[in-house]
């Protein structure tokens, strides 16, 4: 998510094909655990992190309560994700990630911070949400700073697709929103074309969006946006 280099894309997910034969949209990379991280995986991913099954997941169970839910695809080393849960603690959040880095880095900040709030899936987006996320169950969704698989040969791989994102609103609720964010134009150009194509959401602005105040500039995007470089936020609302 935002708190990597935005093109670096640590979730970078699948597109989604229900026969399963998908193109990956992310690489799988070992990354170096550090001592805190492996120790916060250790003491709190029993507690804060949710086992990946085929099965639907029960929100209010998962949680400890019923609120309105957030699922963020890719949250990186979870400093944006864990300042929107603290802003936000009548909202539960559910961070869907696959490098294990990440992961540790984010219940150490959920230890840090005591954010009660969180949960955490270790594993692909797309089967989680195929499977584990259930009909009309969020409120809204955050893909922030996606690969941007940025040359042309590779653009089939960008996960902003018009069958992941029909996938997505189906789990969203009515009323609830679509936050997409990235800093390369012509994703965004592509982001704009794919979200107005479908049918079930409606732009909350003329085209881009101004940054939602939930949202926080990370220091990679502000680094970029001192050096000229655009960032584009997109928010659709589920119809």
């Amino acid at each position: 998510m935002s708190d990597k280099h935005p093109t670096d894309g640590a979730q970078r997910p699948m597109l989604y094909d229900p026969t399963e034969r998908r193109i990956r949209s992310f690489v799988t990379r070992a990354g170096r655990l550090s001592t805190a991280q492996a120790k916060a995986l250790d003491t709190l991913g029993p507690r804060f992190c949710i086992p990946y099954a085929k099965a639907p997941l029960e929100l209010a169970q998962a949680f400890g309560r019923d609120a309105p839910t957030i699922l963020e695809i890719g949250f990186g080393m979870g400093d944006t994700t864990a300042k929107i849960a603290a802003g936000m603690p009548e909202k539960n959040f559910l961070g869907v990630e696959v490098h294990t880095p990440g992961v540790g880095s984010l219940l150490k900040l959920i230890g840090e911070q005591q954010l009660e709030n969180l949960r955490i899936v270790q594993h692909d987006a797309v089967e989680v949400i195929t499977h584990m996320i259930q009909p009309n169950s969020l409120a809204g969704v955050h893909v922030f700073f996606p690969d941007p698989w940025h040359k042309a040969r590779h653009n089939k791989r960008r996960l902003i697709q018009p069958a992941f994102v029909s996938l997505l609103c189906s789990r969203i609720a009515p009323g609830g929103y679509l936050h997409c964010a990235t800093d390369w134009q012509d994703y965004a150009e592509q982001m704009l074309e794919v979200l107005g194509a479908e049918p079930t959401l409606q732009n909350t602005a003329d085209g881009y969006a101004p940054r939602p105040d939930y949202r926080p500039v990370t220091k990679f995007e502000n680094r970029g946006l001192k050096l000229g470089h655009g960032v584009w936020d997109l928010v659709y609302v589920k119809r």
